[in-house]
């Protein structure tokens, strides 16, 4: 196994095309091919899945280029040090289930550390990508929760990935909703008085279990239910058609604005927010960091 085939491996599953990666490398077709037809044969294992429509990653090539790519990182970084003598940005990246204050954190780490010396990725996902960006080194931390109801499932899935869920703190439920809402000067709010309005929740893909659901009581028979992919979206609902969805109640006004509150849900169920790292990893100086910075959120949350 080399370098350059680490290289072209990495390249194919970026194009999704043989023959584009090909083009890019400036290299044709068929080395490109003999080259990752080599790789899978002295791994043992299929990394690429063909098609009509191009080629995609088997569940083991996911997991190997995600290995693939920190290496080269890492061989780049050793290069640029003691060979060409080029700065190189240090790479953070983070990956989250749609938080505000995760959001919050990871602004205020950019403004510690300065844009001059370091690139960052933010990926607000759906809960299994979260996952699988974490087990697939895209990012090196994922920020969800765990309750009672998902505890179990998505833990298996962590061991199967070889990944680990660290608690940062547990939260009482919550309704988050426009504070025009007519139930929004309440102190508290029953479940049954929320079924005449519009539920608000992620819509999770083609991985649409309630196991996935970014919001606790996912299995509640609502009267009326609307999914949305985005966070601003959601946002504009709340206001537009008093729709409402069940949060951890952490009030991030630095960035919604001051047009939401959270009025606490009459349950005694908890959800835990915590950050998902991959076992064989160290937490970079910058990603303790981030994590400090989400630890002062903990100020804010409600039981």
């Amino acid at each position: 196994m080399t370098l350059t085939q680490l290289k072209y491996a990495i390249c194919a599953a970026g194009e999704h095309s043989m023959n584009d990666a090909a083009k890019k490398l400036y290299i044709s077709q068929p080395s490109l091919s003999g080259a990752v037809a080599s790789l899978e044969k002295e791994l043992a294992i299929q990394i690429f899945r063909k098609s009509k429509a191009g080629i995609s990653l088997t569940a083991e090539g996911e997991e190997f280029i995600g290995y693939a790519r920190q290496v080269l990182e890492q061989y780049e970084l050793l290069e640029a040090k003691y060979v060409t003598q080029k700065e190189m940005k240090q790479k953070f990246s983070v990956s989250l289930q749609h938080y505000t204050f995760a959001v919050q954190a990871f602004i205020e780490t950019i403004k510690q550390y300065g844009m001059n010396d370091y690139e960052f990725e933010i990926y607000e996902e759906k809960t299994h990508r979260v996952i699988e960006n974490v087990r697939n080194c895209k990012s090196e931390l994922g920020i969800l929760y765990l309750n009672d109801f998902n505890r179990q499932v998505l833990q298996k899935i962590f061991a199967d990935y070889r990944l680990a869920f660290h608690p940062i703190f547990d939260c009482g439920l919550y309704v988050y909703m426009a504070k025009t809402h007519p139930l929004a000067g309440k102190k508290r709010i029953e479940l049954e008085e929320l079924m005449e309005y519009p539920c608000l929740s992620f819509a999770q893909g083609e991985l649409n279990s309630f196991y996935f659901a970014e919001e606790v009581l996912s299995t509640v028979p609502y009267k009326k239910l609307i999914k949305a992919s985005d966070r601003a979206t959601l946002l504009n609902l709340m206001i537009g058609i008093q729709g409402f969805t069940i949060c951890s109640g952490i009030i991030c006004e630095e960035l919604n604005g001051a047009d939401y509150v959270a009025v606490r849900l009459n349950s005694s169920e908890k959800m835990t927010i915590g950050y998902l790292t991959r076992k064989d990893m160290h937490i970079s100086k910058i990603g303790m960091d981030y994590l400090a910075a989400l630890e002062k959120f903990k100020d804010r949350v409600m039981l």
